[in-house]
């Protein structure tokens, strides 16, 4: 990178960190305990800029690169990564699909609302029996006259409830074909689309979770994104970039937990002298920093690529799964630096702990990662 390059890499880490820091941290408990998803704050990232990282400024938004996103997701999460994940899917997902499938007319649509955070982002491939195996999915468009009628429902939806607009992806053909599956621009409002039931989890609790029910909704074909038969095609390549933001994710959390152990490593006291003084703790913390080192040299590579236009479904995958695991693994040897008061919710670890175990389930579980980057690596050798 040229010396503009990192120092405009520097001005928006540092804007994102102080955005974060004046606007989500004193709130985050509280959002966390309620589950409480902070939509009024969706708005203001979205003024930032944050919410159309990607996305070109004739669309309205800032029209940086991936590396520039990166650093985005790192410094919210490391504050609070529920908002980092609603700020990484909303970006990722839906704004993402549609910048990359959608015509002009959708995209100049769709993409200033959803850049300038005016209006919120779904994304909706996963459903109550589908979530690894998408091509058995039971969300079915029909074909009637110039409109699609959707019946079905996706569940672990983020921003199902809130978001503005979906991109849906619906099986307009048979089971287990890879081009049976076709991509729909839903609006919220539109007959026969609501929400369901909102999750009750464990970690990213302020970033919402929910269900999105289809009954007879009826959806004009110029809402379709490409042709009939593509939606598959294009969830998967939406995915590559998808599993870059989860890396991120991981990191940003990981540098939190990182952070906080280091902080709390110097100033505890234990006889007579810091808890950072010894071997057990230090040696934590020196495995600490080699994984997280390693982790956003991933991240970063997957990120060079995605600019270049290069394939990268190996890439981001390896960042994803190594970033995701090393991300619990941290926030666990965390709270074990803190003690007993690592169990508690004065300190932000216990919450880094609950958040940390999402990014190794969303957008591919470790097991899913696993399987595509192994099979790109036997590709045509086995």
């Amino acid at each position: 990178m040229t010396v503009a390059a990192i120092e405009n890499l520097q001005m928006i880490e540092q804007s994102a960190k102080d955005f974060a820091e004046q606007h989500i941290r004193p709130d985050m408990m509280e959002w966390d305990e309620k589950q409480h998803f902070p939509v009024d704050l969706m708005h203001k990232l979205g003024e930032q800029g944050f919410l159309g990282v990607l996305v070109p400024e004739e669309y309205g938004g800032a029209g940086l690169g991936y590396q520039e996103y990166i650093s985005v997701i790192v410094e919210i999460a490391k504050v609070c990564s529920s908002i980092g994940l609603s700020v990484a899917a909303h970006n990722s997902l839906c704004t993402g699909h549609i910048l990359a499938f959608g015509n002009e007319e959708q995209k100049k649509k769709y993409l200033p609302l959803l850049a300038t955070g005016e209006w919120i982002g779904a994304w909706g491939l996963t459903e109550p029996n589908t979530g690894s195996d998408a091509g058995r999915m039971k969300c079915v468009a029909e074909k009637d006259g110039d409109h699609y009628v959707l019946n079905g429902a996706k569940n672990w939806i983020t921003h199902g409830k809130s978001g503005n607009v979906a991109v849906v992806i619906a099986r307009t053909g048979e089971l287990l074909d890879s081009h049976g599956m076709t991509a729909f621009i839903v609006e919220r409002g539109t007959p026969g689309f609501s929400a369901g039931k909102k999750e009750n989890k464990l970690g990213m609790r302020a970033s919402e979770t929910a269900e999105m029910i289809f009954d007879n909704c009826r959806i004009h074909e110029s809402q379709m994104l490409g042709k009939e038969g593509d939606g598959f095609i294009q969830a998967m390549k939406v995915l590559d970039g998808g599993r870059i933001s989860i890396a991120a994710l991981s990191l940003g959390i990981a540098k939190g937990a990182y952070e906080a152990s280091v902080k709390y490593a110097k100033e505890r006291h234990q006889f007579g002298k810091p808890i950072a003084s010894f071997q057990g703790i230090s040696f934590k913390i020196a495995d600490m920093a080699t994984k997280i080192q390693a982790a956003e040299l991933l991240t970063r590579q997957a990120a060079d690529m995605k600019n270049k236009g290069q394939k990268m479904t190996k890439e981001s995958a390896i960042a994803k799964y190594y970033a995701s695991e090393i991300c619990v693994e941290i926030s666990t040897d965390a709270v074990q630096i803190h003690g007993g008061y690592g169990y508690t919710k004065d300190f932000p670890v216990e919450k880094f702990y609950r958040d940390s175990k999402l990014c190794t389930i969303g957008e591919g579980t470790s097991e899913i990662q696993k399987l595509v980057i192994s099979r790109e690596i036997l590709k045509g050798n086995i």
